[in-house]
């Protein structure tokens, strides 16, 4: 059994099924909007995942399309559930749409594939580690607001602690294991912490060593997102700007080939946790 499905899913359900009934038909997007009263970017926006979208304005849509019966009932239900209010909600005043976006898939989930080269990804931190990310990422910001980052870092984990969770593939560089957050005892207790969830089943932990020398695609974190039933994946890039998201097929494909060659070229999960064990022990 997977993932419950949430809120973000079911709103890019619904979107990709509205799109397909309005190509469907052979009209464009302004077109819709003119029938409608609305400014010409007002269904761009709804189906690209920019605006919500309420039961009214699909029962609005569905009428222009000529969707009615139990098919418009559904998904106007669909559109109910897709205004649920997930956990992250309650930190609507530190996350950016993006991470709320990020935050929604990661919960959705039935697979997440990560890789990272600067620092341990998010869902693998400790409360200690993640506090002083934070310190260093936006020094001039008040401790209140650090204290809630933190705590909304935390509220992630529930999606691999909860029942049937999500299979995680993190694959880190091991720069990420010698750069010391936060001074020794801060890294100590992080790669203790790496160590006890690698042994989880649905946790694969695999280390880049520094051995291998140059590899593609060194220097670019992101994350797979993959679900059940016919939910294509999504691919989120993270950048100065705040990241992308990828759902181009092709697109998905070639970081989904990027993320094979990095496990093949990673020690294995029991090399990896030989050398976070040899690191811990060389602190000592």
């Amino acid at each position: 059994m997977g993932s419950p499905i949430g809120p973000t899913i079911r709103r890019r359900r619904l979107t990709k099924q509205l799109r397909e009934l309005r190509e469907a038909r052979g009209l464009s997007c302004e077109q819709v909007a003119q029938q409608l009263g609305y400014g010409a970017s007002w269904l761009s926006r709804i189906e690209t995942n920019r605006r919500g979208v309420k039961p009214g304005d699909v029962r609005e849509l569905l009428h222009v399309y000529g969707v009615n019966g139990p098919e418009a009932e559904e998904l106007v239900q669909l559109a109910r559930d897709a205004r649920l209010r997930g956990w992250w909600q309650q930190y609507d005043d530190i996350l950016s749409d993006a991470m709320r976006t990020f935050v929604g898939l990661e919960s959705d989930a039935t697979t997440i594939g990560n890789y990272e080269v600067s620092f341990i990804p998010g869902l693998l931190q400790t409360e200690a580690y993640a506090r002083e990310l934070f310190r260093a990422w936006r020094p001039t910001v008040d401790g209140a607001e650090t204290e809630r980052k933190v705590s909304a870092r935390m509220g992630r984990k529930q999606s691999i602690d909860r029942p049937n969770p999500p299979t995680l593939w993190a694959v880190i560089d091991e720069a990420v294991l010698r750069r010391e957050v936060g001074g020794p005892g801060v890294m100590r207790e992080q790669l203790l912490h790496l160590l006890e969830v690698g042994e989880r089943p649905n946790i694969n932990l695999q280390v880049i060593p520094f051995s291998v020398g140059a590899y593609d695609p060194m220097g670019s974190g992101f994350s797979v997102f993959e679900f059940a039933e016919d939910d294509p994946p999504i691919v989120y890039i993270e950048n100065l700007g705040g990241g992308v998201y990828l759902e181009d097929p092709k697109d998905v494909s070639r970081v989904l080939e990027s993320l094979n060659y990095l496990r093949g070229a990673a020690l294995s999960d029991r090399q990896s946790a030989e050398l976070i064990a040899g690191i811990v022990k060389a602190t000592q």
